[in-house]
């Protein structure tokens, strides 16, 4: 494994001929949540079954919270646990987060150093993250040029309604894995369904793993993502 900067962000890049990225298989970068290190989602790696030649990055958000954790931009989280409780949660998606801008723009600038120095081809390139992860992720496939291979979408939700609506049409056909628990208590499992239903109004191919859990990554969903990244090595 390296660790090293693409663009603005340190990332650390592993599997591949090297194990260090080396090679020219599928690129899978998957993008941790709100409050998380770093590393959190770098143990994936080893849990998925993917053929040897795949490449795994993953990058670190660019703020620092203190003790470890990361963020893409700042959440509130007291805020969004009280409009959970009074029902009014739902005012989320609408909202276009302060910070977003600048994190769209980092992960681009990750997107083109790995184009430049690990020969990423963005039709075999994997986009995805788990919760806040997952929100920047789905930003940046709607707003890039780039015809990406796959999306995940890891417990996640929209953000920026009005405008991901509008932009989804254009991504007609692509494949997303979404998952998302039952019971979450951070983002409500109707608004998946809607993200979901908004998807596939737009054309969007999505395999849908709903889960009775929480907040978190079900191991199902797991199984389906090396399925699509195993797809896309076939064809790499």
């Amino acid at each position: 494994m390296r660790e090293l900067t693409l663009g603005t962000l340190k990332a650390r890049i592993t599997g591949g001929s090297d194990r260090e990225g080396g090679g020219a298989g599928p690129i899978v970068i998957l993008l941790h949540g709100f409050g998380a290190p770093g590393t959190d989602l770098v143990p994936l790696w080893r849990e998925l079954a993917v053929p040897h030649e795949v490449r795994f990055v993953f990058p670190e958000a660019p703020l620092d919270l203190g003790f470890g954790g990361r963020a893409w931009w700042h959440i509130d989280m007291a805020r969004l646990q009280e409009r959970y409780e009074q029902g009014t949660v739902e005012r989320f998606i609408d909202e276009v987060p302060v910070g977003l801008e600048e994190a769209r723009g980092a992960v681009l600038g990750m997107l083109d150093a790995l184009e430049r120095d690990f020969a990423a081809k963005p039709e075999t390139t994997l986009l995805g993250g788990f919760s806040q992860g997952a929100m920047i992720a789905t930003d940046v496939v709607l707003h890039s040029q780039r015809k990406f291979g796959a999306l995940a979408v890891l417990s996640g939700t929209t953000i920026t309604y009005d405008e991901w609506l509008k932009l989804m049409p254009a991504r007609r056909g692509l494949r997303v894995v979404q998952s998302h628990g039952r019971a979450d208590p951070v983002l409500p499992f109707a608004l998946a369904e809607r993200l979901r239903d908004d998807f596939g109004a737009a054309g969007l191919n999505v395999e849908f793993m709903p889960f009775n859990g929480g907040h978190t990554i079900a191991p199902a969903a797991l199984d389906a993502l090396a399925k699509l990244i195993s797809e896309l090595a076939a064809v790499a």
